[in-house]
């Protein structure tokens, strides 16, 4: 059982490292702005693909519960692969629309059923507790491949703006043989009639009945959104900043590196501050990047962004193990994938408001206005978390626990 789940971490990787190694991320704005694109119309566009997320997400994850999470896999890294392939011939909004909604798709199926895969797979082996630190280095090595990336994709847009896209297309594929030969480990299935009624029950015993869920929930996707709204506003920054194109194939891969650095040793920061002390520095610092990134000159501007990205390195290991831990095996791909809706829908509905924003007053005060309102989210439901933690729930094996492990 060792060896099997050796195996999946190792496929895993791989289909992580197809998303990650993201050659067109870089150039993205440009390649937009070339195609006649403004600042609203990138968040626009990300807003929709955020929002084909949201349709799927849930159903995605609940599919991944029923029919295994190998399936679901299998279906998200073909949809990336022709999302990418449809985008090197796609020219405009609409087009490029269409592949957003396709590439959205695709990552609803991946997403929930990879973390529940790998919790799985270690559980099976006896290892569940290796989860924070092996999905630590898991992010880590995708932001990795996000650093190596960003230069990669900057000197292979020197020939042009789309030609990223074309080895972009070639990276998504490769997921799809990672996929194919995962092994679904032995977990305990969800009893009864499977039916989409059975979503809905998974979502009201997570937001409702199961108040650590919905606590650790509504906090990882506060932060989730914060981090995501933010990965989105670095080229509109640096191009708002006058930064040269080769620049941005440096700093991007810094930024992610130092996530990354720091994403390997994200359960030893929770070791040291503890539970409670994480979340408050999850839920100040966060929101302090944007605000900083709003207020001071270039330079300051720059520091704070790159503390913001060591600060995202901890976050999201820790909150996903925050809800992995408390999640019954059964349905964690489905609550999983409740969190991801969470943050893609709240990122739908604020990351156009920001774009217009960045676009109409300018893109300090788009910053400005987001870092207060992550702050007060972030520090809200950090509180209601950390008083939610102190009282027993049910755990995975029906047993009562602390929520957060507080």
């Amino acid at each position: 059982m060792f060896q099997a789940a050796q195996s999946n971490i190792f496929r895993l990787y791989i289909i992580k490292l197809s998303k990650w190694l993201m050659l067109t991320m870089p150039i993205l704005f440009l390649f937009y702005k070339e195609n006649g694109l403004s600042t609203q119309d990138l968040f626009l566009l990300k807003a929709v693909y955020s929002f084909s997320i949201v349709v799927l997400e849930v159903p995605s994850g609940y599919l991944g519960d029923v029919w295994g999470r190998k399936a679901s896999l299998v279906l998200g890294s073909i949809l990336g692969f022709v999302g990418f392939a449809l985008y090197c011939v796609s020219t405009g909004f609409w087009t490029f629309l269409a592949c957003e909604i396709i590439l959205g798709a695709g990552q609803s199926f991946i997403s929930g059923s990879d973390s529940a895969l790998l919790y799985d797979s270690l559980q099976a082996a006896n290892k569940e507790k290796d989860y924070l630190k092996t999905e630590g280095r898991m992010i880590s090595a995708g932001n990795f491949a996000e650093a190596v990336a960003a230069p990669l994709g900057v000197l292979i847009a020197m020939a042009s703006l789309r030609t990223p896209f074309f080895f972009q297309a070639v990276v998504a594929f490769a997921a799809v043989p990672a996929a194919l030969t995962l092994v679904e480990p032995a977990r305990r299935k969800m009893k009864g009639h499977t039916s989409f009624r059975q979503i809905f029950g998974i979502i009201r015993f997570a937001m409702k009945e199961h108040k650590g869920l919905q606590a650790a929930i509504l906090y990882s996707s506060v932060m989730g959104t914060a981090t995501l709204t933010m990965a989105w506003f670095v080229q509109p920054y640096f191009v708002h900043l006058a930064l040269p194109l080769a620049l941005f194939g440096i700093l991007i891969p810094l930024l992610n590196l130092i996530t990354g650095f720091v994403g390997i040793h994200a359960y030893r920061v929770e070791q040291r501050l503890g539970r409670k002390g994480t979340i408050l520095f999850i839920a100040a610092c966060i929101p302090a990047g944007y605000l900083c990134m709003g207020l001071f000159g270039p330079l300051a501007g720059l520091a704070f962004l790159f503390l913001f990205y060591a600060v995202r390195g901890v976050a999201t290991p820790v909150l996903r193990n925050q809800i992995n831990e408390i999640t019954p095996s059964d349905i964690r791909a489905t609550v999983l994938s409740v969190r991801s809706l969470i943050i893609r829908l709240a990122f739908a509905l604020l990351g156009p408001v920001l774009g217009w924003q960045a676009d109409r007053v300018g893109l300090p005060s788009a910053l400005l206005g987001g870092g207060l309102v992550f702050l007060a989210a972030g520090l809200g439901t950090g509180l209601f978390l950390i008083r939610v933690s102190k009282e027993p729930m049910p755990g995975p094996d029906g047993t009562e626990q602390r929520a957060s492990g507080l």
